[in-house]
């Protein structure tokens, strides 16, 4: 997620990028947690409920994240602190890849495993999305398999991402948390 412009080292993150990095934070453990709530309950109007919502959170979700990863190309981030080590940034760099990829396939995962199942999707009750697949149960459930391996493999990424987050506050004492929540103070 290279970009040309990079702010500064120490430069906190614009508003816009802060909002929109906790927004689809919230939304993923929101909808992570759904999901994995829902799909243990027995079938009922309720879990039925609970899979619409879980999808319309997931393709508002979607939306934000390549709104989030078209400001992020267009803005770029603020560069490493300057003594962190080169194999730190190129952790940070490539985690941050997977998970852009992750935000964006887990989405289509979904809709793509509804529609080999014969479920619409039906945009909060109002827009129906087209289905991408023609109806297969073998597929549809290979397709859940995989949305829940993507999911648990997304999960793992993002501890190790709030992990790096605070070892950076907390043990490096650098800057790098505070930009994303810039009320904080070095540690």
């Amino acid at each position: 997620m290279a970009s040309s412009y990079l702010s500064p080292p120490g430069s906190p993150y614009s508003r816009t990028a802060v909002s929109l990095h906790w927004l689809v934070g919230l939304g993923l453990i929101g909808t992570f947690a759904l999901g994995f709530y829902m799909t243990g309950m027995p079938f009922s109007p309720a879990k039925l409920q609970y899979f619409s919502w879980h999808k319309w959170a997931g393709v508002t979700l979607w939306l934000l994240i390549v709104a989030r990863l078209s400001w992020r190309l267009a803005k770029g981030a603020p560069e490493a602190p300057a003594g962190m080590p080169g194999w730190q940034r190129a952790a940070s760099e490539w985690t941050h890849r997977l998970l852009y990829l992750l935000m964006l396939t887990i989405p289509v995962s979904g809709w793509l495993m509804s529609s080999a199942k014969g479920v619409p999707t039906i945009y909060f009750g109002l827009l129906p999305l087209p289905d991408l697949l023609a109806r297969d149960q073998e597929l549809g459930n290979n397709l859940a398999s995989l949305h829940l391996a993507l999911n648990y493999g997304m999960a793992g990424l993002v501890v190790l991402h709030v992990a790096a987050a605070l070892k950076h506050h907390f043990v490096d004492r650098d800057e790098v948390l505070a930009r994303m929540l810039p009320f904080l103070k070095r540690a």
